[in-house]
């Protein structure tokens, strides 16, 4: 799942909390958890210290968004609109074919997964007629591959410690 949470280290943590005005050291521990919570009381999100789509969308961090099966809230209610589909909120098999079918229609790559680029060409991430650069885009594929082997790691350490 696309998230920020206590444990994880890189380049995606320290725009998170450059976006908070934190020490930018790019590890998610206690103070960035708290920080992300107080940020979600204050625009109305659930307050969980977890930073996900609906958390990047509100402080703007578009890049970091990445929409794929499982995914809830807000923003793929959004999307969803943006698709003609059952607007539920809920990323399910049938919100993942609408984005593949989307993404082969529209000549972007046909992954079922709504990151920045897809997400910008639906119209979901424009903000008062904003877009987001390919440079935006990349930088944000480059992020998230950061965070997924951030999150390979911290799972190998979580069954290494339970004998998995």
């Amino acid at each position: 799942m696309a998230i920020l949470l206590r444990g994880l280290r890189g380049e995606p943590v320290k725009r998170l909390q450059e976006k908070l005005g934190i020490d930018a050291d790019g590890i998610f521990g206690g103070g960035t958890e708290r920080a992300v919570r107080d940020f979600q009381k204050e625009h109305g999100l659930s307050a969980d210290g977890i930073a996900g789509p609906d958390t990047f969308a509100a402080m703007d961090l578009d890049e970091l968004v990445l929409l794929r099966r499982g995914s809830r809230g807000v923003t793929v209610r959004a999307m969803q609109e943006k698709l003609s589909i059952d607007a539920d909120g809920v990323f399910g098999g049938g919100t993942e074919r609408a984005v593949r079918a989307y993404q082969e229609e529209n000549g972007l790559k046909a992954d079922g997964l709504a990151g920045p680029a897809t997400l910008s060409k639906m119209g979901v991430l424009d903000s008062d007629e904003k877009t987001i650069a390919a440079s935006v885009t990349e930088a944000g594929e480059s992020i998230w591959e950061s965070i997924e082997e951030a999150a390979e790691g911290a799972l190998d350490r979580v069954k290494g410690m339970f004998g998995g």
